[in-house]
């Protein structure tokens, strides 16, 4: 058997001012041309490494193309969106015949003039493999499903899991089900439930730890070979923005539907227990201030680069700043031009520094702060998902008062505490400590953590689903509209 895999991948928040070019694919991230697999794991080659260590193993050939991973951010311009699809079909051609093709993609990706990168890259592999070939495809839960995506592939799994911690073994599932899919051992066929909601869901916590649960306990029995709930991504102003049920069955396309409407009644049944609850940055601030002890970890839920936001909102800081909060710490800060200056000066200098508030009307106002430079590391970076590293490029801890603030000059949310720790900073003896992220934090957080707290300051990603400002989803959904399904206009 032969097995072509690519990864092409990133998150598009249509509302972010900043655009993704060629850059964000093939410098700012890991990017490979064909060998992706071979190198040290990062998100984008995470499903690529399992793909090939599996087909190894059960002595099939490999084809590989191109890993192609972007921090989430606007648009992709559409040359540079047609250019790295032009690489995977041109593998794809040369390699051919191959008898699976597995995919990494987003799900979210939007490029000028495609609204569904994704389901147009499947229509173009399935144009060239034909119909006796098997498409698999591994997703972000945090995607649009489209039926062009379901019509185009034969699998789709996306992850269960928010922050990402089963990116490996989703890709294990996915290798396995579309191998015996070739073999004539299965055959899959997939059903979506649009829930019509618009949210983010927590699944470390209950009741969604609980529904995943439920999803991983009928997988592998009565002919159901996998369940998925597709979150959506909120900030993607496109005609198929919303949470989704998929089902893949064993060739019974009624079962599928029938599980796919069944689970999707019950994650619409705890849609208020599931939203999520934010304090206002004054609330947040007083809550961890009156708290017993530390740290408390305060989510900047809408600066979160992971979802395209330009992570310098000051909006935070400012407040802090303000209030004379003293022994925290907040990062990081995406500000290449304050992280050259601290360079400059190098460590023990103190001088003005500018901070934040340099990409648009999401990033706030900037705030002028006395500094004192503590740390400079340069091509610093953190823990990412499923055993990855996530790059933050050169970074400087500065002071300001009772203050400790990271800035760093490669665009990324927080993950893990060494983000802060590698940089020689200490979080256990903080009474406060602020993530830029939404929920990614969480994994290495919660340990070290007595209490965590979202806050809505802000940003380009606001948790205010009702008021996002669609021009395309013309379906009702909630929370716009309390019942969703009362009208189809």
């Amino acid at each position: 058997m032969k097995i072509f895999f690519a990864t092409l991948a990133t998150e598009t928040n249509t509302f972010s001012p900043i655009p993704t070019g060629r850059a964000a694919f093939m410098a700012d991230r890991d990017w490979y041309r064909t060998n992706g697999s071979l190198n040290p794991p990062a998100l984008g080659n995470t499903a690529l490494i399992q793909w090939r260590n599996a087909a190894t193993a059960d002595g099939h050939e490999v084809a590989e193309s191109i890993c192609a991973s972007a921090q989430p951010a606007g648009t992709t311009l559409r040359n540079v969106y047609e250019h790295l699809r032009g690489l995977i079909l041109e593998d794809l051609k040369a390699a051919m015949p191959v008898d699976v093709v597995l995919l990494c993609m987003h799900g979210a990706m939007v490029a000028d003039g495609y609204d569904d990168c994704e389901g147009d890259t499947l229509a173009h592999v399935r144009a060239i493999v034909g119909p006796k070939t098997t498409i698999g495809l591994e997703l972000d839960l945090h995607c649009h499903l489209t039926e062009l995506m379901r019509t185009s592939a034969d699998v789709i799994i996306t992850y269960k899991e928010y922050p990402h911690t089963d990116v490996a073994e989703r890709a294990r599932e996915l290798y396995a089900i579309c191998t015996r899919a070739q073999k004539g051992e299965v055959k899959p066929v997939m059903a979506y439930h649009d829930c019509r909601m618009i949210s983010m869901w927590r699944t470390s916590v209950e009741p969604m730890k609980g529904f995943v649960a439920r999803m991983q306990s009928l997988e592998g029995k009565d002919g159901i070979l996998s369940v998925s709930y597709g979150h959506g991504f909120p900030w993607g102003d496109v005609p198929e923005v919303g949470a989704k049920m998929l089902v893949v069955a064993d060739g019974d396309q009624a079962k599928a539907q029938a599980l796919a409407t069944e689970l999707g009644e019950e994650i619409w049944r705890i849609r208020e227990e599931c939203f999520p609850r934010h304090d206002t940055i004054d609330g947040g601030i007083d809550a961890a201030l009156a708290a017993p002890a530390g740290p408390i970890v305060m989510a900047d839920v809408a600066d979160n680069a992971g979802g395209g936001a330009p992570s310098d909102n000051t909006a935070i800081l400012k407040r802090m700043v303000e209030r004379g909060v003293s022994n925290a710490v907040i990062g990081c800060f995406w500000d290449p031009i304050a992280v050259q200056f601290c360079i400059e000066a190098g460590v023990g200098a103190a001088f003005d520094l500018r901070i934040g508030g340099k990409c648009g009307i999401a990033s706030g106002e900037p705030v002028d702060l006395k500094v004192t430079v503590m740390a400079i590391v340069a091509d610093h970076s953190q823990g990412g998902l499923s055993g990855s590293r996530a790059k933050l490029g050169d970074s400087v801890w500065v002071r300001a008062g009772g203050i400790d603030i990271v800035l760093n000059s490669t665009r990324s949310q927080v993950f893990r505490p060494d983000a802060f720790t590698g940089l020689g900073l200490t979080l256990a003896d903080k009474k406060i400590v602020v993530v830029k992220s939404t929920q990614h934090f969480y994994a290495g957080f919660a340990p070290i953590a007595k209490e965590i707290r979202y806050i809505a300051a802000p940003g380009a990603i606001g948790p205010d689903f009702a008021n996002i400002p669609f021009t395309k989803r013309t379906t009702p959904y909630w929370p716009r509209v309390e019942n969703p399904w009362a009208t189809n206009a």
